[in-house]
């Protein structure tokens, strides 16, 4: 069984709701997505799916959208990302999930070979950037959240190794000391996966250890729109 990531698959929710405003590079890439999958994932793989995953407004909207990935090969995880609007309550998303389909809310799951955890994250604050008062209540909520879920996954995991997904980066490559990396630093899981970055600020998602961490940035522009294999 192999593992994959993608994040920032931007389904149309059941719209009209084309990607190529964003450059080129985005033409058609659901079908691009779709096909490369078929190509590389089989039906015993598990796929991670970093957030940002339908435009749809409401949970009802995106329904048709996750009905499509389900049918791909494979198992998917997936998280939560910024413009998931249509996620609400962690009971009704799961409810409508088709079959091989696990949703990950700030908790985690047991893989078999592996345990996965994940939370959407938030903006991180830099000397040159400090987050505003909302944001800065947003990104400690979501580290206490971040900590919950490596909590679940430690009650579960019994020396097996420890993934986590996120949608934000938890780092970047200037800034890479902040609540999330001290968390992970002191969990020490196998990888974090993330997405979010796209275009230019592709650039600035670090890849690789830092620390006696190895994270990978997995949005989907930034691995050529086809699972990356893990």
């Amino acid at each position: 069984m192999s593992l994959f990531a993608i994040a920032d698959l931007h389904l149309s929710g059941g719209d009209d709701k084309p990607m190529d405003i964003f450059g080129p590079q985005w033409d058609r890439h659901d079908q691009r997505i779709e096909a490369a999958w078929r190509e590389t994932v089989g039906p015993e793989d598990t796929v991670l799916i970093a957030g940002d995953i339908s435009w749809a407004m409401q949970l009802e909207r995106a329904a048709a959208d996750l009905w499509r990935i389900g049918q791909w090969p494979g198992r998917k995880v997936i998280c939560k990302g910024n413009h998931d609007y249509w996620w609400s309550a962690i009971s009704r998303v799961r409810a409508l999930l088709p079959e091989g389909m696990i949703a990950l809310q700030h908790d985690a799951a047991d893989l078999g070979d592996r345990v996965v955890c994940g939370t959407r994250g938030w903006m991180i604050p830099t000397e040159a950037q400090p987050l505003s008062e909302t944001d800065e209540k947003l990104y400690r909520r979501e580290a206490q959240r971040l900590e919950m879920a490596l909590d679940a996954a430690e009650r579960i995991a019994k020396g097996r190794p420890l993934w986590v997904m996120m949608h934000y980066p938890p780092l970047t490559m200037t800034d890479r000391e902040n609540l999330f990396t001290r968390l992970l630093e002191q969990r020490r899981p196998e990888a974090v996966v993330y997405g979010h970055l796209h275009g230019a600020g592709i650039r600035a998602g670090f890849t690789g250890e830092h620390r006696g961490v190895r994270y990978i940035l997995s949005s989907c522009d930034s691995i050529g729109f086809r699972p990356l294999r893990l």
